[in-house]
């Protein structure tokens, strides 16, 4: 079957190379999704212990404002000694590293107790806004400030958060803040490796940005809250986004955390570079080894579809060679009679008439004797190639039926038609004018029988060759050198026929 079809090998091999390629470009497509859902994974968690971390440090620091707010409503507090003082409204946590100080102000805004000096330090937080705030609303709660440089530590950001003090009236009475250096969340950011276009930040719920990694002090107070990527924070799910980073343009997937209670929002921020650095090393390896595999697969294919073509050739060749009459040229018996039982089946399915006719050289034997065989061989061959020249229809056969005899097999063709032909063909031959001094005539002639199925209904071809062999005794007999149409009354002959 492949030597019959070999492009079907090349068309399989094509077809196994693209279905490598398939399997090859899945796999890899599986694999970013798995480096995206890695660095997803990493990235998330990762935002959720800052989350977990700040909330839980910011907790115990409201509660220490709140413990203050309460402190203070107590009269029993004011008849304290001062260090007794100190200690009932300031904790330990009050002193936890990277926390600043927790101050109480007056209505004024001074300072009236300092968690770290007593006597409290002369300062006035009036136009800070977490004083502001606190003063123009009494229902604020908990407020957390916009970062800023205190005026009596060193040029560290700072936030503060603070609680509204009262009145028995309800009247503004100042205000409890405690205040927090923004290196605390620098420290946190700097033990974690979100790769090298990594980056980690935390802004303010209004877009206020209060710290980052990378660092850069000159942003720590800016506002992202005109960008593209903030706003998308609003409608983000869980699983977050890519997007592109507002301050440096770099393309990351964002993942995004809100600390429960504060407005404070935590993003870790992975670039895609780096999620699919790895990646696109490994895709090239198993995008080239696969390419290296499709191009031999198909060379393969191809170098094998050469064999198969030239062995189809050659055996296509010994096809031809087995069924061709090698002095002549023409098909041979077992040729012939391959094709004889099909151009009758073929005649009985469509009700087409089959002729066929039945030549023989006249006076060959004497011929031979008298030239030689090589000389007989190329006379022969000479015959040949005028009955060959007449047989020009696809479906036409003309064959060496054995010896010096030749046979002619004409599908579609009725008897009259045939007795042209074979007419015509026999005028051929004693045209070629070969020289034959055993023959009446003085050159090579033939006779011709012609047998057709518009003359009887014959059993099989075999019968109808019996016929036109009959025919051919009929021209012999009446002088050579003659074409004669087969009769039901010649058939008797048959058996009286000799000497031809």
């Amino acid at each position: 079957m492949m030597t019959r079809r070999p492009y079907a090998v090349i068309a399989i091999g094509i077809a196994l190379a693209g279905a490598l390629t398939l399997i090859a470009a899945w796999v890899m497509a599986q694999m970013r999704h798995d480096a995206l859902a890695s660095a997803r994974a990493s990235a998330y968690n990762m935002a959720l212990l800052f989350e977990r971390d700040t909330a839980r440090n910011f907790d115990v620091y409201a509660l220490s404002l709140q413990a203050v707010v309460d402190a203070i409503n107590d009269p029993r507090l004011a008849a304290l000694p001062p260090d007794i003082r100190q200690n009932v409204l300031f904790d330990r946590s009050a002193t936890a590293k990277n926390l600043g100080a927790i101050f109480v102000t007056d209505a004024a805004g001074a300072v009236v107790f300092d968690s770290r000096a007593v006597p409290p330090r002369e300062l006035n937080v009036a136009d800070r806004d977490y004083f502001t705030a606190q003063r123009d609303s009494p229902h604020v709660g908990l407020y957390l400030s916009r970062p800023f440089i205190p005026r009596d530590g060193p040029a560290n950001a700072t936030i503060g958060l603070s609680r509204r003090l009262s009145n028995p009236d309800g009247s503004f009475a100042g205000v409890v803040v405690g205040t927090m250096r923004l290196d605390y969340f620098r420290q946190l950011f700097s033990g974690v490796d979100i790769g090298r276009d990594g980056a980690v930040a935390l802004t303010l719920a209004d877009g206020t940005l209060l710290m980052r990694s990378p660092y850069d002090p000159a942003l720590i107070g800016q506002s992202v809250a005109e960008s593209a990527l903030y706003r998308q924070f609003g409608h983000t799910q869980s699983s977050g986004f890519f997007a592109v980073g507002p301050l440096d343009g770099v393309r990351r997937w964002f993942a995004i955390r809100r600390v429960g209670g504060y407005p404070l929002v935590f993003t870790v921020a992975v670039a895609a570079e780096d999620i699919y650095r790895e990646w696109r090393v490994r895709a090239w390896i198993i995008g080239t080894l696969t390419a290296v595999l499709d191009a031999s697969l198909i060379a393969l294919a191809v170098m094998f579809t050469r064999q198969l073509r030239r062995r189809g050739a050659v055996e296509a060749e010994l096809r031809v060679q087995a069924g061709t009459d090698a002095l002549t040229s023409l098909a041979n018996r077992r040729a012939f009679e391959t094709r004889a039982d099909h151009e009758w089946a073929r005649a009985r399915r469509s009700g087409t008439p089959l002729s066929l006719a039945l030549l023989d050289v006249d006076r060959f034997k004497l011929y031979n004797d008298r030239y030689g065989h090589l000389a007989g061989d190329d006379a022969l061959a000479a015959v040949a190639h005028a009955i060959g020249a007449h047989a020009r229809r696809a479906a036409d056969c003309a064959a060496r039926y054995g010896g010096e005899e030749f046979v002619m097999l004409l599908p579609e063709t009725g008897e009259a038609q045939a007795l042209v032909l074979a007419e015509k063909v026999r005028a051929a031959i004693e045209a070629l004018a070969l020289p034959h001094e055993g023959s009446p005539n003085g050159v090579l002639t033939v006779s011709v029988g012609v047998a057709s199925t518009t003359q009887s209904a014959f059993a099989n071809w075999r019968a109808l060759t019996d016929a036109a062999d009959a025919a051919l005794y009929t021209a012999k007999r009446s002088g050579r050198n003659r074409v004669a149409a087969w009769l039901p009354a010649t058939s008797a002959d048959i058996a009286d026929r000799s000497g031809s």
